[in-house]
This record gives C-alpha cells, sequence and structure tokens, in this order.
C-alpha cells in the first residue's frame, strides 16, 4: 500500500463561541497550520471520493457560518439550498419537531444531529444526500428515476477477476481522501475548543462512523459505557445495514461501477476462517500480524491506540502513530469455534425484533440473539452469532470499535445483514416491528447517527430491494440431508 501524505493535511478547529450553542460549546473553524490543505483532494488511481451521500460530517457545513446558524443546507447546483429550486429538495428546521434542548455537559449525538445542526435538508422523492444532490440508495440517474438492484454475494462466489476487482475497490477507497467529508476528533469531549475536523479517506469514514457512534453516551458530565448509539438496543441490525449501504453506495460513485455490490462472509459451521488465505483476506503469524503477502498488510487502523472515553480519535491525523490491523482467529478460549447452522437456523425462530429491557439482558429477542450476547435458544445469556464472530477471529476484530477498520467486518456484516433479511423476510416484518424504548438514540423515530439525511430507525426494517440490493442464495455445502435457507 502506498502511504499518503503527510499528517493533517486538512485539520479545522472550534475555538469560538456562538450564541446559538450552550455556553461552554465553541464553534469557530479555522484552517489549521497547512492552510492550502483545506481544499486538497488527493488523486489516487486518478480517483476520487465522489458525490456527497450519507455520512457526517459534510466539509461544506464545516464552517463558521454553518455552526453559528447550525445550518447544513448546502448549495446544490442550481445554486438553491439542498436543490429547491430544482424541486430536489427544501432546508428544513427541526427544532419545532423535537423541541427539548441539548443538556449542558451532554453528548453531542443525542437527537442527532441537533447539536451541530437545526436545520438540514429534507430531500424530496428519490433524492438523497447531506445537499439532495444524490439519490436514495438503489436509484440513479440524474432525476434519481432509474431503479437498480444489485446482488450481494458470498465472497467465494466471485470470479477471480471479480475478487481482484474487489480487493482493488477497497485498496482505492482506502487511499482516496474524502472531498466531501470530514471526521471529528477531540483531545477532550467536555472541552468543544479540542474538537478540530480531519481529513480522512473513504474507508477511514466509513471506520470512523462505526467507532463514533459506539462511543460510551454522555449526560449530564457522567458517561455510561454500557451505552451507545449502534449497539446493545433494537438499532443494532438497521444500523449497521445503513452503515454497509454508505461505503457500498460511495464505492459505487467513487468508480463509477453500479453494479458493485458488497460481498458476504458465510461462516457457518466452519471449522477455521476459511477465507483467512492471503489470496482473500489474509493469514497472520504467530504474533497476529499479518502477511505482508496480504492484501491489506500496511492498512492502519483509524482511532486506534487510544480508546478513553473522553476523547474521539485524537490520532486521526497522525498515521504513524496508528495501530495497523491484526488477526488471530480461532486462538480465543472461549470463542473457539464459529457459530453453527442450527445456531442461525434457531436465531430465525425468534419473532419479536427486541423485547425489554432492550439491552444485552433481553430475551426471547431476535436482535439479541443475532448480535451475540443471548444463546439463538432465546433464554440463554452467552456470546453467540454476530460477537462470536468477531472474537473468534481476534486482533483488530475483536476490538469492537475499531473492528471495522478491517474489511473482514464488512463481510461477516453483509452475512449478518442476510440473516436480518431472512428474517424480516419470514415473518413480514415492516417499521411497525420496530418498538417503542426510552433508550437514547434508539427509538423508532430517532435518526440513526451519524447520517444525512435522517434515516428513521424503524424505516431501515424494509425489504433489501427497497434500498437497491438482494443476497445470493448460495449453499455453502451444508451438512447432508440439511436444507439451508436462501
Amino acid at each position: 500500500m502506498t502511504h499518503l501524505s503527510p499528517p493533517s493535511q486538512a485539520s479545522y478547529k472550534l475555538t469560538s463561541p456562538s450564541p446559538n450553542l450552550p455556553k461552554e460549546t465553541t464553534n469557530r473553524i479555522l484552517p489549521g497550520a497547512d492552510h492550502q490543505g483545506v481544499m486538497v483532494v488527493f488523486l489516487v488511481f486518478l480517483a476520487f471520493c465522489l458525490s456527497a451521500v450519507d455520512g457526517q460530517f459534510p466539509r461544506v457545513c464545516s464552517t463558521e457560518a454553518a455552526f453559528h446558524t447550525k445550518t447544513c443546507c448546502p448549495l446544490w447546483k442550481d445554486k438553491s439550498p439542498c436543490g429547491s429550486l430544482s424541486g430536489r429538495g427544501r432546508c428544513r428546521n427541526w427544532l419545532n419537531l423535537h423541541g427539548n434542548k441539548i443538556p449542558l455537559n451532554s453528548d453531542d449525538r443525542l437527537d442527532w444531529p441537533r447539536y451541530y445542526y437545526e436545520n438540514t435538508c429534507e430531500c424530496h422523492g428519490n433524492y438523497s444526500g447531506f445537499d439532495c444532490g444524490d439519490c436514495k440508495f438503489g436509484h440513479h440517474g440524474e432525476k434519481c428515476d432509474r431503479k437498480k438492484v444489485v446482488l450481494r454475494r458470498e465472497l467465494r462466489e466471485l470470479t477471480f477477476l471479480e475478487q481482484k476487482r474487489l480487493f482493488s475497490y477497497l485498496a482505492l477507497a482506502k487511499t482516496t481522501k474524502c472531498r466531501d467529508f470530514v471526521i471529528l476528533s477531540t483531545g477532550d469531549r467536555f472541552h468543544q475548543e479540542t474538537y478540530r475536523f480531519v481529513d480522512a479517506s473513504l474507508y477511514d469514514v466509513f471506520a470512523w462512523m462505526h467507532y463514533y457512534s459506539m462511543k460510551p453516551i454522555l449526560v449530564n458530565g457522567t458517561f455510561n459505557p454500557n451505552k451507545n448509539f449502534a449497539h446493545q438496543g433494537p438499532v443494532f441490525p438497521g444500523w449497521h445495514r445503513l452503515n454497509l449501504l454508505f461505503l457500498e453506495r460511495q464505492i459505487q460513485l467513487m468508480t463509477g461501477d453500479e453494479d458493485f455490490a458488497i460481498p458476504y462472509y458465510d461462516w457457518r459451521g466452519e471449522k477455521n476462517c476459511s477465507i483467512c488465505t492471503d489470496e482473500l483476506l489474509g493469514t497472520n503469524d504467530a504474533q497476529a500480524v499479518l502477511s505482508p503477502y496480504s492484501h491489506f498488510s500496511f492498512w492502519k487502523a483509524i482511532c486506534s491506540g487510544f480508546d478513553f472515553p473522553d476523547e474521539y480519535c485524537p490520532l486521526a491525523d497522525e498515521e504513524y502513530k496508528l495501530e495497523r490491523l491484526h488477526r488471530k482467529p480461532g486462538t480465543t478460549p472461549y470463542a473457539p469455534n464459529l457459530p453453527t447452522y442450527e445456531d442461525v437456523d434457531n436465531a430465525l425462530k425468534l419473532e419479536k425484533l427486541d423485547t425489554p429491557p432492550f439491552n444485552e439482558t433481553s430475551r426471547h429477542s431476535f436482535r439479541n440473539s443475532l448480535e451475540g450476547f443471548l444463546s439463538p435458544d432465546g433464554v440463554t445469556l452467552k456470546r453467540s452469532l454476530h460477537n462470536l464472530v468477531h472474537i473468534y477471529l481476534g486482533g483488530t476484530m475483536s476490538q469492537i470499535p475499531i473492528s471495522s477498520n478491517d474489511p473482514i467486518f464488512i463481510l461477516h456484516h453483509s452475512f449478518i445483514d442476510k440473516i436480518f433479511e431472512t428474517w424480516i423476510a419470514k415473518y413480514n416484518k415492516s417499521p411497525d416491528d420496530f418498538p417503542e424504548n426510552n433508550l437514547m438514540g434508539q427509538g423508532p423515530n430517532d435518526c440513526a447517527t451519524p447520517y444525512f439525511p435522517c434515516y428513521k430507525n424503524k424505516d431501515l426494517i424494509y425489504s433489501s430491494t427497497k434500498f437497491g440490493y438482494k443476497f445470493s442464495s448460495f449453499l455453502r455445502k451444508p451438512p447432508m440431508g440439511r436444507r439451508n435457507y436462501q
């Protein structure tokens, strides 16, 4: 892998107070030491991170004016906010809809995205993106009127050339700096003067979203390490579905390949990680270091090195301090094996998405079994499915906040999404089946953090074809006499 640039090609700091924010909040955005770096877009393999889709933070909204007015309604090509003159969308104020104010000394992600922006684009029809400049997932064309459904296949269904194309696309995503998005880094979440916005590659923006959403929730000056915005509650399957959709769509835009679809890894019943070869995801040595012949041997993990609850990704622009990816499948004593066919079949027997208290102790909960705090029997609290795979793979994957840095994460979660999709179809589930709850950021009508425009948590319980993809019915040699689910 080619190492790109010196650290901090673009860095923006929060430094001056705003009357529109709580007294201790600061919001002036100034260029860092490298003033020319603010607008630099690195050309890697002659490609860009093209066009805005759904992510945080849009560079165009990381400005002094945006934070003073708490407004992220960028001008589209017609020079109107959110493309309003062209009928693409409008700039909407959400304050009257929500009403409540975010308490002082509380989390910047509460009631997303109102800590930063109270005015954002509301897109019409099939338009989407933070400026309504793109299309909803599964739609293409200037008017977003062309529907397309891509096929997500098992990694080993792909031809040799298709596998090579996948790895080249991932390399491109890892080494291409995003023109439209920056990531948030802080020295101290209690002091907004330490907040700054830093350049990152497309893949690192994707990995950062997972990290950012997983940080402990801060309320009235106290951190709750057991609560976050992506796990341990009913949002788990939908949030990760949206996370993969973001990456899939961005790679389609970056490469111009509308047929690109994220593959999945069917790990059921495997005695070892069969895709952990240098031809695919990479082997490792006894110290968990990936082989130099792996496609990912020199990848660094964004937001690695420190995991203090009062910081966000403090080393984001210091690549030399970041950890290399590492992996050590099957060496954790309490996770010696991958989940079985029966584990998946039994989890699919649980009809309710989630049950009170909507956390890691919920029983008879499909979500809790899928996430892996609950045995697929629906009663016994023990590691299973999603969590078991993370622990089994070890290394970076077992460090859940930064696990998305390892590309095996997207293959694993694509299969988790396939199980979720199978459950939706089996019981004809819809947004009405998302349970009411009082978890912060996990209510049915809460916006998924940190995406633009707002995706309500409940609206991710639709058939995958609504979002422009479906899964293959790959049969990976199940045991004799067993019928594999489609």
